[in-house]
């Protein structure tokens, strides 16, 4: 069966399926988000700014996102996902050297994601309206990152502690990545990591 092809107009321009045109303006917005709130955090990031930087109109930012609190939830979830994505095709074949994968699992924390994730959390803390879209948010991330480390460390979850184990090392994560946030704290945290492989080699046999 055949899909819906672009057509070409008048003149040669070549036009794509409007279905594929919404997609793009979609995710277009959503990089947008993601960046604005990483650089401006939540009060300078309106979505108009976000429009202007997509290079799309406000009404086009809102029909596909009708309030801010859905566009810049949306947009974090997006960008999260396709984090997720990123770390499993880093090791296609499975992983077979712990101490890449804590590298990998830490590099989440100290990218443009979690500064905007962070921001995202500190609005929450005060606008009622997006508590509970960021909170629910938060918990459908920290347990998809959960499942991937486990995975990718191989632990086995049925030994006491274990799941506990895992859990602390990405709590821990996300402390190096919030000393990220004012310094470059990448020597410190290089050997943070290589002790945190040595611990879990020995807690996860």
């Amino acid at each position: 069966m055949g899909g819906v092809s672009a057509t070409t107009a008048p003149g040669g321009v070549v036009r794509r399926p409007k279905q594929d045109r919404s997609r793009a303006t979609r995710r277009r917005l959503l990089e947008a988000a993601v960046s604005c709130l990483a650089e401006h955090g939540w009060a300078g990031s309106t979505v108009s700014v976000v429009a202007e930087r997509a290079g799309v109109s406000r009404g086009a930012a809102q029909h596909h996102f009708p309030t801010r609190e859905d566009l810049f939830t949306a947009a974090v979830e997006y960008v999260a996902e396709e984090r997720s994505t990123a770390l499993r095709a880093l090791f296609p074949e499975g992983a077979t050297d712990r101490h890449a994968v804590l590298e990998a699992l830490v590099d989440l924390y100290t990218g443009p994601l979690f500064r905007a994730a962070l921001h995202l959390w500190v609005a929450a803390s005060n606008e009622d309206q997006l508590r509970p879209q960021v909170t629910e948010l938060e918990a459908k991330v920290g347990r998809e990152t959960h499942r991937i480390a486990v995975e990718l460390l191989t632990a086995d979850e049925s030994h006491p502690g274990v799941r506990e184990t895992v859990q602390g090392f990405l709590d821990m994560a996300r402390g190096l990545g919030l000393a990220n946030l004012l310094t470059d704290d990448r020597a410190r945290r290089e050997r943070v990591v290589a002790q945190w492989a040595a611990l879990l080699e020995h807690a996860l046999g």
